[in-house]
């Protein structure tokens, strides 16, 4: 059952989502060619406890560290440690927040430097894909509305999106009914209704769609070894329209 939230509830998503997107915004001035991911998971930390939230990744399931940094052929899930960022990287930050009981949730992938051209393109679709799913979640659409126009756009650009992750409803736990893959057929999964809150995050690989867990149990990378994307808003479907509770930049 996908939960509709109340007034209340969305107010407080949306004070969780703002600590993220500020974590974020702080961890992004950061990057630089030098730099180890464990460094940035110290900043996040920091911010976090400067902010009087959490990290809503630390401990959920066993994992060992405050966000996902995922390098290059990493997709998600990328395990913070000695790795250090490179000019010509780029690397998905996932940012997930606890406070006041509510959560928030937001990833982007960030250039290092200068990246090729190949990358770059990378980056730009994956992010549009993000605003073409975002554009569907309105009241009376169906669920996978939202995937069909990821996918469209991705394979559209000559790409492909993940299939084994998905996004994902959010609210007072950080997964919650629905699931939301990147990929399906428009018309198809339950109807959208305004208070339902969704964390819509496209993945999308430079080749082939496939990927596979590192031995550290988290870390998932394409098996072709080829750049990967990621991208996250927490949305609120509303009368008016989807609204972006992560929005930033």
């Amino acid at each position: 059952m996908i939960k509709i939230k109340t007034e209340k509830e969305v107010e407080l998503i949306r004070q969780a989502c703002l600590v993220a997107v500020k974590v974020l915004g702080q961890l992004k001035e950061c990057l630089r060619a030098g730099i180890s991911t464990a460094e940035l998971d110290i900043e996040a930390e920091r911010l976090f406890k400067e902010l009087g939230a959490t990290s809503a990744f630390r401990g959920y399931h066993g994992y060992p560290a405050n966000i996902c940094a995922s390098i290059n052929e990493e997709v998600v899930h990328g395990i913070p440690g000695p790795r250090r960022l490179k000019e010509g990287d780029i690397i998905s930050m996932d940012v997930g927040a606890k406070l006041k009981g509510y959560f928030g949730d937001v990833a982007w992938t960030f250039p290092v430097g200068q990246i090729s051209e190949n990358a770059s393109k990378l980056l730009q679709t994956a992010q549009e894909a993000l605003t073409c799913g975002i554009n569907q979640a309105r009241e009376n659409n169906h669920l996978l509305d939202i995937s069909s126009a990821i996918q469209s756009c991705v394979e559209c650009s000559g790409y492909s999106v993940v299939r084994k992750f998905v996004g994902h409803g959010i609210g007072s736990k950080m997964h919650e009914e629905p699931e939301i893959p990147n990929f399906g057929v428009p018309g198809a999964g339950p109807v959208l209704k305004s208070g339902m809150v969704l964390a819509i995050e496209p993945m999308v690989n430079e080749g082939d769609f496939a990927v596979e867990i590192l031995e550290d149990k988290w870390t998932a990378v394409t098996k072709d070894g080829r750049l990967a994307a990621h991208f996250e808003h927490t949305i609120c479907v509303t009368e008016d329209g989807p609204e972006i509770l992560t929005a930033w930049g």
